[in-house]
C-alpha cells in the first residue's frame, strides 16, 4: 500500500467524485480509476459504492479513511521533523486536552518556549479524554491534558498546579440563577447535560459520581456531550442544565447564560501526560523541558 496511493483514496472520499478528485489531484480519470480498483484488489475488500453521478464510501471504505488520515498524519509529522532537524531547534509539538482553563497555563509555557525557539509551532487538537487517548497512544499527539477522573497509569505524568470546578451552567432567566451555588437537591429533578466521559462507569476513582451518590442513577440526563460549546447551545435552548466545568462559557462570550458552582465544592485535578519510553522530536524535548521547569514541584514522574 503506496502513501501516494492513500492521498488518492482520501481526494476521491473528500471530493465525493472521481471527476473533481481527478482535477485536484492533476491525474487523468482513467489513471486514478485504475489506482482506487487495485486497491480495492490488494486489501481485498469494496471501500467505494459508485453510481453515475458520485461515490460514496462503504463500511470498509470508511475505516480506511480514518486509517488513512492518521497514517498521512504521521507521515507528514515525520517529514516535518526529519525537515526541521539542524542547528535551529525547530518543528512542531501536537498537543491534545479538553476545555479547560487550565489550558492557559500550557499557553503561556508556548509563548515562552516561543520567545526561546521561534521556529517551533504548536498544534492543538481539542478533544474529550477518550479522543485524546486514542490519539496519544497512536502517535499523532506528542503529549495530552487530561482533566480527571481518567486512569494515567499507562503514562508518564505531571500534575498541573491547578484544579477545575464543577458547576451547572444555566439561562439567566432560570430561577437556580438567583442561588450562589448548586445543591445536590436543586438538581434532581431537572433535564441535565452531562459530559460523556465524568458519567462513564469505570474503575479510576471518580469523585464526580461520589459526589452524587446514590442518587447519580435517578438523575434525569437528556443530553450528553464531550465539548462544551454545543452543549451551552443546547442549554440556551432551554433544553436542559449542564454540568461543566467552571470559566468555559464566559471564554464564549456568552450573554444569555450564567454559572453557578456545586455546593459542597467538585473539583477536578489536571495532568499532562505522554507515552512511556516516548522518544521525542527535539522541539517536544524543549517542550517538556520547559514545562518541567514551569512546574517542578507538580512533576509526578521525577
Amino acid at each position: 500500500m503506496e502513501i501516494r496511493v492513500l492521498r488518492y483514496f482520501l481526494a476521491v472520499a473528500r471530493e465525493g467524485t472521481i471527476v473533481g478528485a481527478a482535477k485536484f489531484l492533476h491525474v487523468t480519470q482513467p489513471t486514478l480509476s485504475r489506482q482506487l480498483q487495485d486497491l480495492e484488489e490488494e486489501l481485498g475488500q469494496q471501500l467505494f459504492l459508485r453510481s453515475n453521478r458520485s461515490i460514496t464510501l462503504t463500511p470498509e471504505g470508511m475505516l480506511l479513511r480514518k486509517r488513512a488520515e492518521e497514517i498521512l498524519e504521521i507521515v507528514s509529522r515525520t517529514e516535518a521533523d526529519f525537515n526541521s532537524m539542524g542547528e535551529n531547534i525547530g518543528g512542531s509539538v501536537h498537543i491534545g486536552g479538553g476545555e479547560s482553563r487550565a489550558m492557559k497555563l500550557i499557553a503561556e509555557t508556548i509563548r515562552e518556549l516561543r520567545g526561546e525557539y521561534p521556529d517551533i509551532r504548536c498544534n492543538l487538537y481539542s478533544g474529550n479524554a477518550e479522543d485524546v487517548v486514542e490519539r496519544l497512544d497512536k502517535g499523532i499527539l506528542d503529549f495530552g491534558i487530561l482533566i480527571q477522573p481518567v486512569d494515567i497509569s499507562r503514562y508518564d505524568s505531571i500534575t498541573l498546579p491547578v484544579r477545575d470546578v464543577w458547576g451547572v451552567v444555566m439561562r439567566k432567566d432560570s430561577p437556580l440563577a438567583a442561588k450562589k451555588s448548586i445543591s445536590l437537591r436543586d438538581l434532581q429533578k431537572l433535564p441535565l447535560i452531562c459530559s460523556r466521559i465524568s458519567i462513564r462507569q469505570s474503575s479510576v476513582k471518580n469523585a464526580y459520581a461520589e459526589w452524587f451518590g446514590r442518587s447519580f442513577e435517578k438523575l434525569n440526563i437528556v443530553a450528553t456531550y464531550n465539548l462544551i460549546y454545543n452543549a451551552a447551545l443546547m442549554v440556551e435552548a432551554g433544553i436542559g442544565y449542564a454540568l461543566a466545568l467552571d470559566g468555559l462559557v464566559d471564554a464564549l462570550g456568552n450573554r444569555t447564560l450564567c454559572f453557578r458552582p456545586l455546593e459542597p465544592k467538585l473539583e477536578s485535578g489536571l495532568n499532562i501526560v505522554w507515552k512511556k519510553y516516548q522518544v521525542f522530536s527535539k522541539a517536544a524535548e524543549v517542550f517538556l523541558e520547559k514545562i518541567r521547569e514551569r512546574f517542578p514541584e507538580a512533576d509526578s514522574d521525577a
